[in-house]
């Protein structure tokens, strides 16, 4: 009998203080295989705590974390290395003895084939943020954890890079945990939405779209995702 496939994430009654101030409040959470979950919240909830907890980068919390599988990591600024190129930047730590051909592989993955030679300071924001991509998934993680990594973006290079991270996790199916203040961009590309406040999760939201998704096609979702931040629609507008 084939044992029970482990999820991606599972978090029980996580809590994370700084000093007097507590961030994360008692967390339950459960991402599975090749699930797209997205974290919505007002600045100061948590939701980047949660991420750098999951990606190893901070022990010293209560509660129980268990990430069993591989892990990848990209942020709002890309963190390139200005003194390696392109290629050498995705290569960087696979130790891998073909590693320029991995390289080029996975930029070939992100449309930046030609670029394998140039220097990160020569990008545009939109080509450093997709170079951080492929250095992501290079690894082929089973959790790809994204934070807030469009944030930095213009509107259009945003919807360029909306379509690429879908399209790449279609191919890939890692589990996806994404960080983000915009509603439209959770809509458009999770399965499910979390949303924080004061460190819980507050509500729930199963999109349940086919994909492709059009923004006119998560209006009425739309709305009640802005209710539980606190936003009145038709206040708003």
């Amino acid at each position: 009998m084939a044992s029970p496939v482990k999820p991606a994430v599972s978090v029980r009654g996580l809590h994370k203080a700084f000093g007097a101030r507590t961030v994360l409040d008692g967390i339950d959470l459960e991402v599975e295989p090749g699930e797209f979950v997205a974290l919505l919240g007002r600045s100061g909830c948590g939701k980047s705590t949660l991420l750098r907890i999951l990606a190893g980068l901070d022990r010293e919390v209560g509660g129980e974390v268990e990430v069993p599988g591989t892990v990848s990591i990209a942020f709002q600024q890309p963190r390139l290395l200005p003194w390696r190129k392109v290629w050498r930047n995705i290569s960087l730590g696979l130790h891998k003895p073909d590693g320029r051909a991995v390289a080029l592989k996975a930029l070939e993955e992100v449309r930046l084939t030609d670029h394998a030679d140039a220097w990160p300071l020569t990008l545009s924001g939109g080509e450093a943020q997709r170079v951080s991509l492929a250095r992501a998934l290079v690894r082929e993680p089973d959790l790809l954890l994204l934070d807030e990594p469009f944030g930095a973006l213009d509107a259009l290079t945003r919807l360029a890079m909306h379509h690429l991270v879908e399209d790449l996790w279609t191919r890939h199916k890692p589990a996806v945990l994404l960080v983000t203040h915009d509603v439209d961009e959770a809509l458009l590309l999770a399965d499910r939405i979390l949303v924080l406040d004061e460190g819980r999760v507050v509500a729930t939201h199963h999109v349940g779209l086919p994909r492709p998704r059009r923004r006119a096609s998560v209006v009425e979702q739309r709305t009640r995702v802005l209710a539980d931040l606190g936003v009145d629609v038709e206040e708003a507008a």
